[in-house]
């Protein structure tokens, strides 16, 4: 059990998280950009640091300015949330090197599944059913018209990494 965690997200998903630990008896500190200083989650969290400017990449992508939170404030481990870096092995990997507990997968996880391309293969080794797709990326549209009239519609076409 840790007895501090830092929230690295804003909003309805760090005040969640920041009420399940409080429930669990854990200290939070909430990260937040200038424009988030009156935010709610920096009003419930038991510490807040502020770690950039209004945009996401001056702040909650900021990976240098969290660590450097995480450490101030004496931070065990960090949960992402979802989206910003919950899904960023490097990030992960960071966490590790510098002996901070992420609070979801290992980097190394998150690298394999991140990659959906190759999160597919190894899924597929592992006999789990997975519904039909390709078994690599479809590079053109002439490919994905072939691909489709293979296994038929509805079709979902998804980016092999990211959004």
């Amino acid at each position: 059990m840790f007895d501090k965690i830092l929230i690295a997200n804003r909003g309805e998903i760090a005040c969640r998280v920041i009420k399940t630990a409080k429930a669990m008896g854990i200290k939070t500190v909430a990260i937040y950009s200038d424009a988030d200083a009156q935010a709610l989650h920096v009003k419930m969290a038991d510490e807040s640091i502020c770690i950039g400017g209004a945009k996401s990449l001056e702040s909650y992508l900021n990976i240098p300015a969290i660590i450097t939170a995480a450490e101030i404030t004496g931070a065990e481990a960090i949960h992402p949330g979802y989206g910003f870096l919950s899904e960023n092995y490097k990030f992960v990997r960071i966490l590790e090197e510098h002996n901070i507990t992420f609070i979801g997968p290992s980097s190394k996880h998150i690298e394999i599944m991140g990659d959906k391309v190759s999160a597919r293969k190894v899924i597929k080794k592992t006999g789990i059913p997975l519904v039909p797709g390709s078994d690599g990326p479809v590079n053109s549209v002439k490919e994905l018209k072939t691909f489709s009239e293979e296994i038929g519609f509805p079709l979902i076409i998804k980016a092999s990494a990211g959004g």
